[in-house]
């Protein structure tokens, strides 16, 4: 049985990790509120943004002669963007994203596909590497409080790569937040604008497609000046960049709930270890003061 002394030093260091825990999650909490109000802010943008470069797409019906519009003739290479964090700590939020990348990689290759990694975040570039995947380019430094800038950064890598012959098709991976305990990871494709997520069912500003029983709902007719192409061709990068950093706030708002939960598990578990030790110590202390009064009893019976 350990001495007390070793219970003590333990319930002592369990109690030094729950503060740290503690202040943890207070930090993760007050973050995420900051992280919630930006990602709210900007999804009836993009929502907007995407509803109108669907419109100017259709209205365009595939004349436009920009590099970024036009699908390749063979399907090559695949890029797959994986958004996660620069820290651990975070419960399952990385880890769910390369075993996504890592499962979409696993599919394209089955169908003789080459896939080509591509990370925002430290922890998904340092798994793939671990992984023996090589990485094309990683973001890092951004992922709490990501910037407009860091998503035009990447997008401009990705279209730059496609309008060169580089990939064939663009996909990104991120985890969409819905409330602190509850992230999903969701796969969109960016590129060609064909395939884009943009060119799918309508949504509702809350991220949510219609559900099959409903109505479509009945939309005015669009007169473009100038001509749908030239709209197109305006709309198009933005929605590229808007989309980019929407899956980086959504990432930064689940890293944020994901970390503040963690984190409050954490020190539900060392207040119930610390209880587990306390009783412990308590068995140890009892112990040793039955085996001090026996010591006592057998001296005073060897003296009589």
């Amino acid at each position: 049985m350990p001495s007390q002394r070793d219970v003590r030093n333990r319930i002592a260091s369990v109690q030094n990790i729950r503060t740290i825990t503690r202040a943890m999650e207070m930090v993760a909490a007050a973050r995420l509120r900051r992280a919630e109000q930006r990602t709210a802010a900007l999804r009836p943008y993009a929502d907007a943004i995407r509803r109108m470069t669907r419109s100017a797409a259709q209205a365009a019906g595939g004349a436009s002669g920009l590099p970024v519009l036009a699908e390749h003739e063979t399907l090559q290479r695949v890029g797959l963007l994986l958004v996660a964090g620069d820290r651990g700590l975070a419960g399952a939020f990385n880890s769910q994203i390369v075993r996504a990348g890592v499962a979409a990689a696993a599919a394209c290759e089955a169908e003789g596909l080459t896939p080509v990694f591509f990370a925002s975040g430290r922890r998904p570039a340092g798994s793939l590497q671990f992984r023996g995947l090589e990485v094309a380019q990683a973001f890092t430094g951004f992922s709490e409080r990501p910037a407009y800038a860091d998503a035009r950064r990447i997008a401009d890598r990705v279209v730059d790569a496609y309008t060169a012959g580089e990939l064939d098709r663009v996909e990104v991976f991120y985890n969409g937040y819905i409330s602190p305990i509850s992230q999903v990871v969701r796969r969109e494709t960016l590129l060609p604008l064909s395939q884009a997520s943009v060119m799918g069912a309508e949504e509702d500003g809350s991220g949510e497609a219609p559900s099959s029983g409903e109505e479509p709902k009945q939309r005015a007719l669009v007169e473009y000046e100038p001509d749908p192409e030239v709209i197109l061709g305006r709309l198009v990068p933005d929605y590229i960049e808007v989309s980019i950093y929407r899956a980086l706030l959504e990432s930064a708002a689940s890293e944020h709930g994901a970390r503040m939960t963690a984190m409050r598990n954490a020190s539900e578990n060392a207040g119930v270890l610390i209880e587990d030790l306390t009783l412990e110590m308590n068995r140890a202390r009892q112990a040793a003061i039955t085996q001090e009064i026996l010591e006592v009893v057998a001296g005073a019976e060897g003296l009589s």
